[in-house]
């Protein structure tokens, strides 16, 4: 803006902000009490936008963006696995969008490829919640790797979620793969088995579960174990010592004849200073570089636990085979309904 002022020129994007008007459908798989807390400095940013949210577990998203195909609703995808991502990607549902400020975010956590198809926001990773008081009435040790968990005396007292439907799920499942190799991950998996009570729909239910005394053990997002511990629940939050599975909580923008405005300045906003930094005190790691204080009760360091060799285009492209074996295997425990 020639003649301008710096001063004169934020005037003016502000201005453009609150004028920007329009209707918007994002689809997301983020928790549902962090929707609002995250959407709160988009909101006041732009009053003039009308957000329709549809909420689900990664699975249940990822399956109605394929069936919708070309015809979906949704403008744009918010917080929902890389991994799944790619796969709308292989069926062509995706845009190329590079949003303002891609380049602060780490190249492991964004799209190789310019314009970016997807770009994250943090990462969500699995940790094991402990009921410490329902652990020591059953006289049982705390266990401290995947590997205690398969041990005889744990029988009946785990809760997973369901790959198929949940991204914790199934980003738990390629991880043990990834790490144990194919052939021991799936014989791990047969050991584990014997000891699940049942496997939960949802990525965070294991550790509400957990809270609540009904297993001791919880197979759950670190996030999710955390808020049960914040509340003051006697939950214990277990780093397994193989390392953590993650998976990159991504945006995308839907492939449409036209894409809004509206869309890009969702997209550019969800990568912004005041979102990252609501991701980080969610989750305790976002997709930029930061100096952010380290939320309450989380575990120190969680990027260093981090699996290094997670390779998320192995789990897209090898997650249809995964599901249908692990259902064939195992899928006979899943929850019956979810709450």
């Amino acid at each position: 803006m020639a003649g301008c002022s710096g001063k004169e020129e934020k005037a003016a994007a502000k201005d453009g902000e609150e004028n920007l008007k329009g209707e918007l459908t994002v689809y997301t798989a983020i928790e549902d009490e962090l929707i609002p807390v995250y959407l709160d400095s988009f909101e006041e940013k732009y009053p003039n936008v009308d957000i329709n949210i549809v909420r689900d577990s990664t699975g249940v998203i990822t399956a109605k963006l394929l069936a919708e195909g070309e015809n979906t609703p949704a403008d744009v995808i918010w917080g929902t696995a890389a991994s799944s991502l790619l796969e709308l990607e292989k069926k062509g549902m995706l845009a190329g969008y590079s949003p303002k400020g891609v380049e602060r975010v780490q190249p492991l956590f964004k799209d190789s490829n310019q314009p970016e198809k997807w770009v994250g926001n943090t990462a969500f990773m699995t940790g094991i919640a402990v009921n410490k008081e329902e652990l020591k009435k059953k006289n049982l040790p705390m266990p401290k790797s995947y590997r205690d968990l398969v041990k005889p005396e744990y029988k009946g007292t785990i809760v997973m979620p369901h790959p198929a439907s949940s991204g914790t799920g199934f980003l738990t499942v390629s991880a043990w793969l990834q790490m144990m190799g194919e052939d021991k991950g799936w014989n791990y998996m047969k050991q584990l088995h014997e000891n699940v009570a049942t496997y939960t729909h949802s990525g965070s239910k294991p550790a509400k579960l957990a809270s609540a005394g009904e297993y001791p053990i919880g197979i759950s997002m670190v996030y999710s174990a955390v808020k049960e511990k914040q509340k003051g629940s006697p939950i214990e939050v277990i780093l397994p010592e193989e390392g953590l599975g993650w998976e990159v909580e991504a945006n995308a923008l839907v492939k449409k004849d036209e894409n809004s405005e509206v869309a890009k300045a969702f997209l550019d906003w969800a990568i912004s200073d005041e979102a990252m930094k609501e991701y980080f005190e969610a989750n305790g790691f976002a997709a930029v570089e930061n100096t952010f204080k380290a939320p309450e009760g989380f575990p120190a360091d969680v990027a260093s636990q981090l699996f290094d060799q997670n390779d998320l285009k192995w789990a897209s492209e090898n997650r249809e085979a995964i599901l249908e074996k692990w259902e064939k295997e195992f899928g006979q425990k899943a929850e019956a309904n979810e709450e």
